[in-house]
């Protein structure tokens, strides 16, 4: 059993469009905040498993491979008695945390403010 992931839309990007190619790389509904989570120093399986409630750990796990398959994240293994694992930000991944930032403030503007209240993945 590998650690391979299959990816539907990763070669997928109609008329070579760069918005595309950018969502390919880091969109859908779970990496966005995957990334802002390991930003906030939640950067464990744990965690983010528990901070984001709807997401399965299948599905966790995939998107975590994905990403630093991406070269967007990076997996650190401690020696340690039990294992620890974390995640970083890379300097690449880095280069996406301006798009995170804008995507925060448009909601900022525009989420009801009803929803701003609500304990989620992007509280802290």
């Amino acid at each position: 059993m590998g650690n391979t992931a299959v990816r539907k839309t990763k070669d997928f990007i109609p008329g070579n469009c760069p918005v595309s190619f950018t969502m390919n790389m880091f969109g859908g509904k779970w990496k966005p905040s995957i990334i802002h989570m390991i930003r906030t120093d939640r950067n464990r399986y744990s965690l983010m498993l528990k901070d984001m409630h709807e997401i399965s750990k299948q599905t966790l796990t995939n998107q975590l491979r994905e990403l630093e398959m991406d070269g967007i994240i990076e997996r650190t293994i401690f020696a340690e008695i039990p294992p620890r694992v974390e995640y970083s930000i890379t300097p690449y991944g880095e280069t996406l945390l301006p798009i995170i930032d804008s995507m925060s403030r448009w909601a900022k503007e525009h989420m009801p403010v009803q929803l701003r209240k609500v304990e989620g993945t992007c509280v802290k």
